[in-house]
């Protein structure tokens, strides 16, 4: 059977270059909707012998959520800018950038309750 961190790296793995996914977007499609924190633990914990786009993975709203006082701050941001993506200050600019996948059926459920 499939860990839990085996398949967040499955759907991060899939995140396409020059979009980011947010850490309840991924918990979210791996079917954890509250384990954004776990999957945060995920990325943490991958390998560089089983490789994993884990730059590409960011908190709510954009927010790069690596502390500025460590190196990878920067190497997150560095490698997405190599890849297209903009920023507005440290944030992505999501409303460009966010992938897609696992978007739709939320705001689906979100404006059906509003509508009720």
């Amino acid at each position: 059977m499939e860990s839990f961190f085996e398949k967040v790296y499955r759907v991060v793995r899939t995140i396409p270059r020059g979009k980011v996914a947010t850490y309840g977007q991924v918990a979210r499609l791996v079917g954890r909707p509250h384990a954004a924190r776990m999957v945060g633990w995920a990325m943490s914990a991958s390998s560089p012998a089983r490789p994993v786009p884990w730059h590409r993975v960011v908190g709510a709203g954009g927010r790069l959520v690596i502390s500025k006082a460590v190196q990878y701050f920067q190497i997150q941001k560095g490698l997405l800018r190599q890849e297209g993506v903009e920023f507005r200050g440290d944030r992505v600019i999501m409303s460009q950038f966010q992938w897609e996948r696992g978007l739709r059926k939320a705001s689906r459920r979100c404006s059906k309750k509003a509508n009720a």
